[in-house]
C-alpha cells in the first residue's frame, strides 16, 4: 500500500533527524557554543547565532503542552483518520514538537500529559516521530 499523505522534503541540512528516526533515535541539533537543543532545523542557533553544532540523541519524553482534535477533512489523505489529534509536545531537553498522540483515545488527551516517542516507519524511507502516554491517562 502507497502513503498518500504529504511526506517531508529531506534534504542535506535535515537528512540527520530522518535517517536517526529510521534507527529508532530521536536526534536534534544541540549548539557547541550555548548547548541549546534546536528544533526546527536551523543553519545556525536561535539562542545565540552560533552555526557549530553536533546531532545529540534525546531522551524523546516530554509533555502535551498544547493539543488540537481535529473533525473536519483539510486534506482528502487525512479523511480516514478523522478525527484525529495533532499535539505540541515539549520535549524534556527543551524543545517543543509539534505531532501525534497515539494509543489514547482524543478525548484521554490533556496538557502536562507525559508521554514518549515512538517511531512510525510510513515509508522505506521515512520514519514519523509520533507520541504515547508514559502513564494511563
Amino acid at each position: 500500500m502507497t502513503y498518500a499523505k504529504p511526506l517531508p522534503t529531506i534534504d542535506d541540512d535535515n537528512r540527520p533527524f530522518w535517517e536517526a528516526l529510521t534507527h529508532g533515535e530521536l536526534r536534534l541539533q544541540r549548539c557547541l557554543a550555548c548547548g541549546h537543543h534546536r528544533y526546527p532545523i536551523a543553519p545556525a542557533c536561535p539562542r545565540c547565532l552560533a552555526a557549530e553544532h553536533e546531532w545529540t540523541r534525546l531522551s524523546g519524553r516530554g509533555r502535551v503542552f498544547s493539543y488540537v482534535v481535529f473533525h473536519h477533512v483539510y486534506h482528502e489523505a487525512f479523511r480516514p483518520d478523522v478525527p484525529y489529534n495533532v499535539a505540541l509536545v515539549q520535549l524534556d531537553e527543551g524543545p517543543f514538537m509539534f505531532s501525534n498522540v497515539v494509543g489514547v483515545p482524543n478525548e484521554a488527551l490533556r496538557c502536562d500529559l507525559p508521554v514518549t516517542v515512538v517511531f512510525d516507519r510510513v515509508t522505506e524511507a521515512v520514519t514519523l516521530p509520533r507520541f504515547r502516554p508514559l502513564e494511563d491517562p
